[in-house]
């Protein structure tokens, strides 16, 4: 289209200055029509004899004199009579540079850039722009930027196709500027950034219209998506600033699988998140998943799924989609909700989808919060207090608690104003998007798992879904357990305000519940939290943000943070519990109170260590600020001194 619209405009110019040329300079029009320039409304022309034009050696047409160059189309021949009118041509160049025999020739141009030399090629026909794109491609400049050519006498010259050719030895001199264009925030220009947006917003729509009437995205969107991210990373590389880099790998390192998850579906190292890798490794789960809906649960992997000691760590994510299931046909919700199976499985593939490979906030940590929710359903006999609706909304709560979760928290989307913050005003951005996505997903035919609702029960159901999603956000942890608190001893189970605490509670209780599991489950989590803060400190010094102290690694140390956490967050919570519901205490907040005591003697041993590495460091201190002559000289002094000592002295000081 750029080059269509260039070569329009040039005969457009051209056939204005024919307009404006004076009559006088003008070559005559002639009135019989010209069967190759039928048509047109450019006027043809005569050639009577002309200083100018003579001894050209371009050929002249037989029929009408005309200039008409061998090999040229009409068109072209049509653009070569405009430009006969230029007034500013040297003597024997007209139209297009040409050969003694009218053909275009192969133009070669000899220039230098800096202390680098190299040549271009091009033919006599070529237009500017291509001319240009050619001098570009040779000192790899981008398209805003401005190309200067000088001659051997430093005056600038006009990069065209009537360039003069030129030897080695009178190179042309090259010059690349930086165009001076308003950049905006993210270095682009409005122009350049406001179409990428609407591309962009295209593009994501075109994606929903896709996904809603085929129920998936295709294979070939994820494709895309992969060599978009990859382009990307190389862009955003410092190895890979040359132009070279966006399609070799030139460090020669083998980054194939940097992300890929190991056996039991942890991520080893968190880094730039691979569409394509995701996307292939949810397919093989899912095909894992396939392969265990014949497969019947035995009764005592079942009654272990209803206790807090379950361990998560030894199940992949095929199974946990799989015991996710069960969790729904054993609490008879698929029964009594007429949720269809194959929905479902839909549903939770989706989900699986939707968790980001963070060290944290992944899919583990779904099942992981999801197994407790169910635990405490039957711990303490939920089902007896709540209904149908409810039930469903505590276990959907609870899978799609921190759907998307890039890995940083609320503070850091506020702190950095980032796309999530400005979205939700500040208000709990994160939670808010969880729950967004969690109903783009079920808004999807495919996967509605609600689907047979009514009207009131899909209300109630939403409603109970979006407030016990928000109530995850810590910074309103201490407002909803006082409320809670307030119901002790007032509780009624008739009221649905009670009830909706209640479960905004349980959910609570769910999420952060990791230490109430044995030490050989719930300590790894921790090694998984910090390196989540670890990572995000990191980001925040660098973008000049503050940094929370818990987060730091310069600060904070694995007892000391869980020291804090325990005492201050999860026993008053579990406390709260208790005193209402009595069949947690011993299972639940037991644990917890067992695990404030291993990290309370790790901790006294941490200190007790860091402050013998102090003592030890002081006294190398103090020991190198001795003079070394004042000290020779002391012990000089005391060899002679032991010398006039008598031998009775000697024993006696021994």
């Amino acid at each position: 289209q750029h080059y269509y619209i260039t070569n329009n405009l040039s005969c457009l110019t051209m056939r204005m200055f024919c307009c404006l040329t004076p009559t006088a300079n003008r070559k005559k029009a002639v009135n019989p029509p010209d069967p190759v320039s039928k048509g047109s409304d450019i006027p043809k022309t005569v050639d009577p004899p002309d200083p100018v034009n003579k001894g050209s050696d371009i050929p002249k047409d037989v029929d009408n004199g005309s200039v008409r160059a061998v090999g040229i189309d009409p068109t072209k021949k049509r653009f070569m009579e405009a430009i006969d009118f230029y007034p500013g041509l040297p003597p024997g160049v007209k139209g297009v540079d040409t050969n003694t025999d009218g053909r275009p020739h192969l133009k070669t141009i000899f220039f230098k850039m800096g202390d680098v030399e190299e040549q271009v090629e091009f033919w006599s026909d070529a237009n500017s722009e291509e001319v240009k794109e050619c001098f570009r491609s040779a000192t790899e400049s981008g398209p805003s930027d401005i190309l200067k050519l000088y001659n051997t006498s430093n005056s600038l010259m006009n990069i065209s196709p009537r360039i003069l050719a030129n030897n080695p030895d009178t190179r042309f001199t090259l010059k690349v500027v930086g165009a001076k264009q308003c950049l905006s925030s993210d270095g682009l220009t409005p122009e350049i950034n406001e179409t990428l947006l609407s591309i962009e917003k295209r593009l994501l729509n075109l994606e929903k219209k896709i996904v809603l009437n085929s129920g998936d995205t295709p294979p070939a969107v994820w494709d895309m998506r992969a060599k978009v991210e990859n382009l990307r990373e190389k862009l955003e590389s410092v190895e890979h600033m040359s132009w070279l880099g966006l399609y070799k790998d030139i460090d020669g390192k083998n980054t194939k699988g940097k992300n890929s998850p190991n056996n039991n579906g942890m991520v080893h190292c968190c880094g730039t998140k691979k569409t394509k890798e995701k996307y292939l490794y949810s397919q093989q789960v899912f095909e894992k998943f396939e392969k265990l809906r014949s497969v019947d649960l035995t009764d005592a992997t079942r009654e272990l799924l209803k206790k807090p000691t379950f361990d998560i760590w030894q199940w992949e994510d095929s199974e946990m989609l799989y015991l996710l299931q069960q969790m729904f046909v054993d609490l008879k919700l698929v029964e009594r909700l007429y949720i269809e199976l194959p929905m479902l499985q839909a549903f939770l593939f989706q989900v699986h989808l939707s968790y980001n490979y963070t060290p944290y906030h992944n899919f583990r940590h779904c099942f992981c919060v999801t197994q407790m929710m169910y635990g405490l359903i039957w711990l303490c006999n939920l089902q007896e207090k709540l209904d149908d609706i409810e039930m469903l909304i505590l276990l959907v709560a609870a899978i799609c608690h921190d759907l998307d979760h890039p890995g940083y928290n609320n503070a850091y989307q506020v702190n950095a104003k980032t796309e999530l913050a400005l979205r939700y005003n500040d208000i709990s951005p994160l939670e808010n998007h969880h729950a967004a996505v969690a109903f783009e997903i079920l808004t999807c035919d495919t996967s509605n798992v609600i689907k047979h609702l009514t009207p009131t029960q899909h209300k109630q159901f939403r409603s109970g879904m979006i407030k016990c999603i928000l109530a995850t956000d810590m910074a309103r942890h201490n407002e909803i357990v006082t409320s809670f608190k307030g119901l002790n001893g007032c509780y009624d189970n008739d009221n649905a305000d009670h009830r909706l605490l209640m479960m905004m509670i349980f959910l609570k209780v769910s999420d952060i519940s990791n230490e109430a599991r044995p030490m050989d489950v719930s300590e790894p989590w921790v090694e998984c939290l910090l390196q989540e803060f670890f990572m995000q400190s990191d980001a925040e010094k660098l973008e000049g943000l503050p940094v929370a102290p818990f987060m730091d690694r310069e600060k904070v140390t694995k007892p000391s943070a869980q020291v804090g956490f325990i005492k201050f967050v999860l026993i008053p919570l579990y406390e709260a519990v208790a005193a209402m519901f009595e069949e947690i205490r011993e299972p639940i907040l037991a644990p917890v109170v067992r695990a404030l005591d291993y990290y309370s003697e790790m901790n006294r041993k941490f200190e007790q260590d860091k402050e013998a590495v102090k003592l030890k460091q002081d006294g190398r201190r103090i020991s190198s600020t001795i003079d070394p002559k004042v000290e020779l000289k002391r012990v000089s002094v005391s060899r002679k001194t032991s010398e006039v000592r008598s031998p009775d002295d000697l024993s006696s000081s021994s």
